[in-house]
């Protein structure tokens, strides 16, 4: 009998402590979220090789990629992205904000290097971006491409570069190296704050910045005629008119008036580095061709810098690629 007794207060007290516990939780409520969806999971793919070229001096050295893959039904459309570096670097880790909205608005976006100055010369870097471009159409499948929306977006050297892509659809004398039964076509191209022509960078400006972009030292000199001590040639970019012609964008609007794509042209009206001319220039040439061109002056906005990943900004780039790759 006292076993008894024992047994049914032990249960007692186990069902007044759970009880106890139970009124104690209830005090501990958990917040619930009831959410949308309305963005989609990005990942990224690091530092992946997509040719190998050659260098002055390091014979064959590999050009990476970096890839942002939205989650989600695909294909989806391709926008490739080609970093500044004023033709002497090509940190394909820039504009990682710009790159994240448009992977957010339902882009692959693949962020590439390419070959500079001095190690390399015009036309190598251009054809780089374009090897870029058939590589990720080869390779379409592994990262849910759409081969036939292929745009292009740079800013400074990599909006010169951009453009220069978007203006040489379907010359086949700038497709070299790997992948040549791909196209590096694209629907569309975006400049932002890039060179038009290599001869007059600084035309906005006064006359000594002028005369740093004659010099046989200035980077566009480097970039189109390379090295003297190395098989280049000496006197500046203004000294040899048919090499600097060759290696600038607008001269394409006239040679393949053809196949002019839609160009989307952004520059900062306190730019102090490339004159906000460039970009009109190049404006005006396609405008009179009739071709398809948007241009935006960005208000106090300079070179770089945070009026570049702000909103307004980032919806004119992003509604111009849907344009032409969603629509």
């Amino acid at each position: 009998m006292r076993k008894i007794l024992l047994a049914l207060l032990v249960l007692s007290l186990l069902a007044f402590a759970s009880t106890a516990l139970a009124d104690e939780a209830k005090k501990f409520e958990s917040k619930v979220l009831d959410v949308e969806l309305s963005t989609n999971q990005i990942n990224l793919y690091e530092n992946i090789p997509f040719t190998q070229g050659y260098w002055r001096g390091m014979q064959l050295y590999a050009l990476h990629m970096d890839i942002l893959v939205p989650g989600g039904k695909g294909p989806m459309p391709l926008i490739v992205y080609v970093s500044g570096g004023g033709f002497i670097m090509a940190p394909k880790n820039n504009w990682i904000q710009q790159r994240m909205r448009l992977a957010e608005a339902g882009y692959v976006v693949a962020s590439i290097e390419y070959r500079y100055a001095p190690l390399s010369k015009f036309p190598l870097p251009l054809e780089d971006c374009k090897t870029a471009i058939r590589w990720l159409r080869a390779h379409a499948d592994m990262y849910n491409i759409d081969v036939n929306r292929v745009g292009i977006l740079g800013n400074s050297a990599g909006g010169y570069l951009s453009s220069f892509v978007g203006l040489t659809n379907g010359m086949k004398e700038f497709d070299k190296g790997d992948f040549l039964d791909y196209s590096s076509d694209v629907l569309c191209a975006a400049d932002i704050f890039g060179i038009s022509d290599v001869t007059n960078i600084g035309m906005d400006y006064d006359e000594e910045n002028q005369k740093g972009h004659a010099s046989a030292g200035a980077t566009e000199a480097l970039w189109v005629l390379g090295t003297p001590t190395f098989g280049g040639k000496d006197g500046g970019i203004l000294a040899h008119p048919e090499e600097a012609a060759y290696a600038s964008p607008v001269t394409y609007v006239e040679k393949n008036a053809a196949n002019l794509v839609p160009i989307l042209l952004m520059h900062g009206d306190a730019d102090t580095l490339v004159s906000p001319g460039q970009t009109d220039l190049l404006f005006q040439a396609l405008k009179a061709k009739g071709a398809v061109a948007e241009r935006y002056v960005v208000k106090n906005a300079a070179h770089g810098g945070p009026y570049w990943v702000q909103e307004p900004v980032m919806k004119v780039m992003v509604d111009f690629f849907d344009k032409y790759l969603k629509k």
